[in-house]
């Protein structure tokens, strides 16, 4: 069974935020709020539970992951970013934005495309995400917790603790999340192609 964090939106409780941590250091999964939509997150080292993510979602292995980072600091050491892209992202985040980057060798092959060896990356705008991220001390491998066959993401933590109560190993509750995922810029071309339209303002990249 899951265990259910209660977490406050704004201020976080710090004991709560470092239980949830040890759970993600001990290889576990959960399923967390983001300034967009309910997302399932593990380490990066965490095979088991990136194998899991693919299970739970039913994604093909294709799909590119998401590296939730905490800030640019931490962002630069996982993707290739020129001066121009650098202008870009900078003017767009923290936001409900994810960027398609070539990665660098910090990131474990089986989170790469197998084609293009990109990977997603993005800067939450969310006190609690940034909680987690900074008592963990590296980034979040994510997906959006939108499960197969439905539309939309589901958006209360007592309702995602009822669906996958065996198939996590926490989910944080901080209150009502969105149901939109993120806005999706390919940036590991010449240029700037929009993969899909979510909460950011895709003008910024058109």
């Amino acid at each position: 069974m899951a265990r259910y964090f209660d977490v406050h939106p704004e201020n976080p409780q710090p004991r709560l935020i470092g239980q949830v941590v040890d759970l993600l250091r001990a290889d576990g999964l959960i399923a967390y709020p983001t300034d967009s939509s309910y997302a399932l997150g593990c380490r990066p080292g965490n095979k088991e539970g990136i194998d899991r993510i693919r299970e739970i979602r039913g994604l093909g292995s294709d799909h590119h992951f998401t590296l939730i980072c905490r800030d640019f600091a931490q962002f630069g050491q996982f993707v290739h970013v020129s001066n121009a892209v650098f202008r870009l992202v900078k003017a767009a985040t923290p936001g409900g934005y994810t960027f398609i980057l070539p990665a660098t060798k910090e990131v474990p092959r089986r989170l790469l495309h197998p084609r293009k060896k990109t990977v997603g990356v993005r800067i939450p705008d969310h006190v609690v995400t940034q909680a987690l991220l900074a008592e963990l001390g590296e980034p979040l491998v994510s997906s959006t917790l939108l499960l197969p066959d439905e539309d939309e993401p589901p958006t209360q933590g007592w309702e995602i603790k009822e669906r996958l109560d065996h198939s996590v190993d926490a989910v944080i509750d901080a209150g009502e999340c969105g149901a939109t995922p993120t806005t999706v810029v390919d940036l590991s071309q010449d240029e700037p192609e929009i993969l899909r339209v979510g909460t950011g303002d895709p003008s910024l990249f058109e």
